[in-house]
């Protein structure tokens, strides 16, 4: 009766181990597109909520054999967990700005449509924003335009990477990347338009003549990247990547209250890479903040493997009054 007893304790306890630990095991999200290069390669996630359905807009490479140029995935979720890839954006072969790819997708919603801006691969310091739209938020069409925006001025090369298009007080701001004319240390600007504007290339107003946030951490490198904006406290938040790919790249954030003027809230990363062995252990990087029924969400990229995989996830942002703060699984 005994032996009996310790055996039932023993099948019970353990029976609790593998529930649980199946239930650790499917609480983070992890997604992975493979089908371009056969195994995981996803970055730059972008999310919205569009008549129902979670859609997320990410970054693909080209193909093994380059008969297609870098592009961007589409996938769909009804619970920010679990992803299925419904279509791709991929690059006109026929324009001279898009053929090598387009990546690092922002999407917004307006009267119906998402609009979608996204940049130029592989041109050097001739990349610049473009811009498209979509009814279903799949099948879209390129703004007559395109490229729609490249930054001027001594303080940058030209380039624009990295678009983030957020409204706030009454204006769309773009925040985007860029590098000194050296071509060594990313930097961000950012540009302005009216509230019905029609996106188009002209319709844009560059509203810094400095970078408005460059690398001077420690963890920073050379390089500030891949802004992402939220409103909350009556101030905007930008979260930013902090760093080159694997050097490692991890995630900081900034406040300000005009949209111009910025200051970091942290002096060491918000989202740092992971440990030794862990599966963002390379680094976490390209943060997406999504808000959703009053929660937030922040997507990032990660790997293990120096670059040669990269897989999405994301963790919940929490809030106080001053300032957001994470509670780490």
């Amino acid at each position: 009766m005994v032996m009996r007893k310790i055996l039932l304790l023993f099948f019970i306890s353990y029976y609790v181990v593998m529930v649980y630990g199946q239930n650790i095991q499917t609480t983070r999200m992890m997604y992975g597109d493979s089908s371009r290069i056969g195994q995981p390669y996803t970055k730059d996630p972008f999310v919205v909520n569009f008549k129902g359905r979670y859609l997320m807009y990410y970054t693909i490479p080209a193909a093994k054999d380059q008969s297609i140029g870098w592009g961007i995935g589409i996938a769909e979720s009804s619970n920010l967990m679990n992803w299925k890839k419904i279509g791709e954006l991929n690059p006109l072969s026929s324009d001279s700005h898009e053929y090598r790819g387009i990546c690092a997708p922002c999407a917004i919603i307006r009267d119906g449509k998402v609009h979608l801006f996204y940049q130029t691969y592989g041109n050097g310091s001739a990349d610049a924003i473009c811009h498209a739209y979509s009814l279903d938020g799949v099948h879209f069409e390129r703004n007559r335009t395109n490229p729609v925006f490249r930054p001027t001025g001594d303080w940058n090369c030209g380039r624009a990477i990295d678009a983030e298009v957020f409204n706030y007080k009454g204006k769309y701001y773009l925040y985007f990347a860029t590098r000194d004319k050296a071509y060594k240390r990313q930097l961000l600007g950012v540009a302005v338009t009216s509230a019905n504007s029609t996106f188009d290339r002209g319709s844009w107003k560059q509203a810094c003549s400095a970078p408005i946030l460059e690398p001077v951490l420690p963890w920073e490198g050379n390089c500030v990247e891949a802004p992402s904006i939220i409103k909350r406290n009556g101030k905007l938040y930008m979260f930013y990547a902090g760093n080159y790919n694997n050097s490692p790249q991890q995630i900081g954030v900034a406040e300000s209250e005009d949209g111009l003027t910025w200051r970091r809230c942290f002096t060491e990363p918000f989202v740092p890479c992971g440990q030794k062995d862990e599966w963002n252990s390379s680094e976490s990087g390209h943060p997406g903040i999504f808000d959703d029924k009053k929660r937030s969400y922040l997507f990032f990229q990660g790997n293990n493997t120096n670059g040669k995989t990269w897989l999405l996830s994301n963790i919940e942002v929490l809030w106080n009054k001053k300032l957001p703060y994470l509670v780490m699984n």
